[in-house]
């Protein structure tokens, strides 16, 4: 097996990581392909969908051998919850066959020892990461703070019931109403 970049030397040639790297989420024949029904409930390109697919397997990794508990990134965790919705694929094939062990969401119980014991959590899983794996991507794998400080302040919006603007484009947008709002002004003048 060739050692993908940043793995240690013996990662290519450990169990579980050999089960995970030949391992495909739901069934062969699905019309809708889970990293297909990822990135459409994400939003993300099917290529940003297999990225997250990739972590979410390195993360699966390290939640059944390192000697502490994980805390996936926010996208690794979107493919974690749709991953558990296969569940007969996920508690039948993935925990036993291929990790070897069963693998629990655990979500939070809010509170500030909660905040505290997950930050800490996933900052020691983003320190076992760069052991294992090398330096972990940031777009997929931002800092503590940001993850449990900033990103849970997140909202999934769907489409259809709002109208999203990038920031960046808020000036120009604002900018087009104004002068659509002026023109309408000066036609109803005319008229």
């Amino acid at each position: 097996m060739r050692k993908a970049p940043g793995l240690t030397a013996e990662l290519p040639d450990h169990p579980i990581w050999s089960a995970l790297s030949r391992y495909t989420i739901g069934p062969d024949d699905a019309a809708l392909p889970f990293a297909e029904r990822l990135a459409r409930e994400n939003g993300w390109s099917r290529a940003e969908a297999e990225r997250v697919i990739g972590e979410y397997k390195r993360f699966c990794f390290l939640a059944a051998t390192v000697d502490h508990s994980v805390t996936p990134s926010d996208q690794v965790d979107q493919a974690w919850h749709l991953h558990l919705t296969y569940s007969r694929d996920y508690w039948e094939r993935f925990c036993p066959d291929v990790l070897g062990r069963p693998l629990h969401h655990g979500p939070t119980a809010g509170g500030s020892d909660e905040q505290r014991r997950y930050f800490t959590q996933y900052a020691e899983t983003l320190r076992s990461y760069e052991r294992v794996f090398g330096t972990p991507p940031a777009d997929l794998w931002p800092d503590a703070a940001r993850r449990l400080n900033e990103d849970h302040k997140a909202r999934r919006v769907h489409p259809r019931d709002a109208i999203i603007v990038p920031r960046k484009l808020v000036p120009i947008v604002l900018l087009l109403a104004v002068l659509s709002a002026l023109a309408l002004g000066v036609l109803l003048l005319r008229s």
